[in-house]
Order: C-alpha cells, then structure tokens, then sequence
C-alpha cells in the first residue's frame, strides 16, 4: 500500500467512525433488511466481516422472529440488528422478543413508531433507528428520541418513497447529520458512493441489493440468476391503481407479478367498497400479499409469478460471491476514491 492509497483508507476509517461506533462494528456499512433473504446466514456472514447485520423480520411470527435471533447468535457473536415492521399486527409482542434477547439494535420501517413504541424499544437498552424519507419526519423522529436514521431513496429495492437519494442527502444530511448519526441507502452499489455521502456529512450507508448474491445468501439460484442478468431500468416501480387505497411503491425486476399485483389491488379496492375490510386491514392485506410473492421468488425460485424485489443498483450485481468479498471490494474503492481525492 503507497502512501497515497493509506491516506485514503485512514481517512475512510475517520469518516465511518462515527457510525461504526453507534453500530458496534468494524465498518459503517449496514445490511439492508430483505424478507426472506436477510435471516441467520447471510446476517451473520455480514456481521463477522465487519458490517452490520440486520434480520428481516417482515411477517415473521414472534415464535418464528425467537428462533432466528438464536440461530442468528448461534452463527455470529458480533452486533446486528433487528427490522421491524411498525404496521405488524404482533409488534408490541416483537418487540418482547428483541428485548429478552437483548438485541442492540432495533430497526422500525413502514411510518411513524406507533405510540410507546420508541420507549419500549429504548428501555429495553436497543438503540432505536428509523427510516426517515423527509426532513419534516427526520426532525419528528429526533425530536421522538430515535437514535439514528436512515435516509432511503427511490432508488432502493422493496417500498420506496418518492425522492431520489442524492436529492434526500443533499436536503437533509446539511440539516440533521450533526444531531443523530444518519445512514444513507438506495441504489449504492460500489465505493465511490459510499464515499462520496461520508464525505457529505453520512455516519455510514445501507446496502440491500449488493448482497443478494452473497454466497450465503440463501435466495433461490433463480433468484440470483435474474438479478445478475437484469440492468438498471429493469428495476421499476410498482402503480398504485386507487388514490383511496394507500400503496406505497415496491420497486422489483419487470415480470408477470407486475399484473398479479394490479389484480390483487383491485380485489382489495373492491372489499373496500363493500365494507369488507377496514383501510387498516387492507393495507395490510396488500403487505400479505407482497411477503407471499416475494417468497415464491426468493425461496421457491418463481421469478415469473413471484416478486424479485431489487434496487436499480442490480446492474451493479455482476456475480455471486462471499459477503466478505462484497464489503472488501466496497471498501477499497471508496478508499480508493478518497486517496485520489487527496492528491
């Protein structure tokens, strides 16, 4: 290593201290929660390579979210953390389940924490983060006590909001970076991003797609095939059909579950009119819906009928590999575009 290429890394160590210090970690990179995808193996291959792993508990029961932390710890003595999804009808009884394994860290997605959730969550001895998609709620959420945030862009796979994330960093790091640490995600796919939003004021960064196919990964070989065979612009965003039913975009590779999925909007709007079901129970009729197709993707390898959930940094997936190979390669070409940024 010239000297060059260790003033680069040395100074990549100071700009992830921060966040690498909140996580308990060697690195500020942490793993974003993919259902199906993101439970004890992949989890704890990231977390022993130094990165953060965090357990997808998505529509887990809390019997079945037990078991997987202990499998988990079985696997990696080092921290990772828990998402949590904040509309789950089980979340308080979730939450006993991280607290009795004394998980550090707890990650609510999907709005704002229901109430008394923040403080549950905290006196259990769990640092709290959230998902803040605008500034006004990253300014709530702090207010609330949370004690970190992630800031995702529409760029990321799975539910996205409506504003890209160089737009979001640039909005919000300037304005909230030196109250809570904030963790920048969405469609990062190599090291120059990463550091590129250091440098712009981020604690650390949150990757998903980059680590579907990590050896460990135990997506299907279906799965992985599509994501190294897709490009950017096959990522796109799913509809919403009724301004009346709340559906927040999923972004997944084009195939045959994009029509599925207006089917099932349109039954669920019909329960709607008929009374059926309250607004409650349809959203989270619809969030049913994307955690059954995601599995038939993910775990039976049905890329045609299920949901390939992917950021459009797939284009970036260029083969499978180890989770420790995929961190490396991050951190040295973020290194690498800071050393040469100090010439």
């Amino acid at each position: 290593m010239n000297d060059v290429t260790a003033t680069g890394a040395t100074r990549l160590t100071r700009l992830m201290q921060r966040g690498a210090d909140f996580l308990g970690t060697e690195y500020a990179i942490m793993a974003g929660a993919m259902s199906w995808v993101s439970e004890r193996n992949l989890v704890a291959a990231i977390s022993n390579a130094g990165g953060f792993g965090v357990i997808a508990c998505g529509a887990m029961t809390p019997d079945l979210l037990d078991r997987e932390i202990a499998a988990t710890k079985a696997l990696t003595a080092k921290p990772f953390g828990v998402n949590l999804i904040t509309m789950h009808p089980a979340l308080s009884e979730l939450i006993d389940v991280c607290a009795n394994h004394r998980v550090g860290h707890v990650v609510l997605a999907g709005g704002l924490p229901p109430t008394g959730s923040i403080d549950r969550i905290k006196g259990s001895g769990a640092r709290l983060v959230c998902f803040a998609p605008a500034l006004a709620l990253a300014k709530k959420l702090i207010r609330s006590g949370v004690d970190a945030l992630v800031i995702e862009g529409m760029e990321a796979g799975g539910h996205i909001g409506p504003v890209s994330t160089s737009v979001l960093a640039q909005e919000m790091l300037p304005t909230i970076a030196d109250q809570v640490p904030v963790f920048v995600a969405g469609g990062i796919g190599r090291g120059e991003a990463i550091a590129g939003y250091l440098e712009m004021g981020a604690a650390g960064v949150q990757l998903g797609t980059r680590f579907v196919c990590a050896t460990e990964s135990i997506a299907h070989a279906n799965f992985k095939k599509a994501f190294l065979r897709a490009s950017a612009r096959d990522a796109i965003a799913s509809v919403q059909l009724d301004p009346r039913l709340p559906v927040i975009p999923v972004r997944a590779l084009r195939n045959a579950s994009t029509e599925l999925f207006t089917a099932k909007q349109r039954e669920v709007a019909a329960h709607l009119d008929e009374g059926r079901v309250a607004m409650a129970e349809a959203q989270l009729q619809i969030e049913h819906y994307w955690a059954g197709a995601l599995r038939r993707a993910v775990i039976d390898g049905d890329v045609e009928n299920g949901s390939v959930m992917a950021g459009q940094s797939v284009g970036m997936v260029t083969r499978e590999e180890p989770a420790a190979d995929i961190l490396a390669d991050l951190l040295d070409q973020a290194a690498e575009a800071l050393s040469r940024r100090a010439v």
